[in-house]
């Protein structure tokens, strides 16, 4: 029996003095990797091949997971929960379902599209509730959900530095078409809704045109709207601030179309002024902080003068041929935030842990 026994592993007291057995050194694990969720789009950027390599300062290796806003499930749990944030991932075809726990977040996409085929609020809530850290912060990317809640920190900017200073395009906001009483002058540019990339936006010549406009906008569902000045610009500039890093493009519409954003446009980058700067820099304040953020100024060729269109967060595009370049700020950005969220605190602990 005895022998039986030991065959399992199992010591047998024989009564008899047993040499003392040599202890096994243990085999020392590898750090547990931290988990970074991208969320953009498979096909637009590889996030993976971008970090390959990249570890945080206390050593553990980085795990990137990537996808779109639309195949994300969330579920959270308040603390103490070991697990407070499930996310899980739809499978697609070739790629298998899968299930993570982020510890990190990285947001290149916008949460809902202009059209309204994609609305991923509800993700975004749930991450929210569940306390993750990102870049940009997820309360920034909650409040660019509205662009009046943009407009709204936009004019405290141009209050506190002085609209010389920081010349934000005076809007207007309407809840919906029933209050729809524009004192302003005109031709008028009519922004309905949340939407951006050019949608929803509409030249009004006059106040007749603005009475059938009115009549469209009573049909949205109860949509607020905007409207503000229109300029005519002959080109306009973009001010993209990563972290430290500025540039600045002009801009310059070729297919005539007055939204100079939009259709066949010819940019080169520009030299970054005092002025662009400074630009980049108050808008970076907003809710907090972006570390991604674009600034869109129009230039009126009438005058000369320009004008603050817009501000862009965390899903402001990159122009191509800077795309590698621009990834690897974001990418360096993100890690230095990621020290900050997940090592920081443990050294913190380390610091304080009482003498023995």
């Amino acid at each position: 029996m005895a022998a039986v026994l030991r065959s399992l592993g199992i010591g047998v007291d024989s009564g008899a003095a047993q040499p003392a057995a040599e202890p096994v050194p243990k085999a020392e694990s590898a750090p547990k990797p931290a988990v970074l969720l991208v969320i953009q789009a498979d096909g637009e950027y590889d996030w993976v091949e971008i970090f390959a390599g990249k570890m945080l300062s206390d050593g553990r290796p980085i795990k990137v997971v990537q996808t779109g806003w639309s195949d994300l499930m969330v579920t959270a749990d308040a603390p103490p929960s070991r697990t407070p944030l499930l996310v899980h991932i739809r499978p697609k075809s070739g790629c298998p379902g899968k299930t993570v726990v982020p510890d990190f977040l990285l947001v290149r996409n916008e949460t809902r599209d202009a059209t309204g085929d994609q609305d991923a609020r509800n993700a975004l809530f749930g991450l929210m509730f569940a306390g993750v850290p990102s870049v940009n912060s997820l309360h920034s990317i909650y409040m660019f959900l509205e662009r009046p809640i943009v407009q709204g920190e936009l004019n405290k900017l141009a209050v506190r530095h002085g609209h010389r200073q920081f010349p934000v395009v005076q809007q207007s906001y309407f809840a919906d078409h029933r209050t729809m009483m524009y004192g302003g002058s005109f031709p008028a540019v009519l922004k309905v809704g949340h939407a951006h990339a050019g949608f929803g936006k509409m030249r009004v010549a006059d106040h007749h045109d603005w009475e059938d406009v009115r009549s469209v906008v009573a049909m949205t569902g109860g949509k607020y709207c905007t409207a503000e000045p229109f300029f005519e610009g002959d080109y306009d500039l973009r001010i993209q601030k990563i972290g430290p890093h500025l540039r600045v493009y002009k801009r310059t519409a070729m297919g005539g179309q007055w939204k100079t954003n939009t259709g066949c446009s010819v940019a080169e980058e520009i030299p970054v002024t005092a002025e662009y700067k400074r630009w980049a820099e108050a808008a970076a304040e907003m809710f907090g902080g972006l570390d991604i953020c674009t600034v869109d100024v129009l230039h009126e060729q009438a005058t000369g003068r320009m004008v603050i269109l817009e501000v862009n967060g965390t899903s402001s595009g990159l122009a191509p041929e800077h795309a590698d370049e621009d990834n690897q700020h974001i990418c360096e950005l993100t890690l230095e935030r990621m020290n900050n969220e997940l090592c920081a605190h443990e050294q913190f602990e380390q610091f304080c842990l009482p003498e023995t």
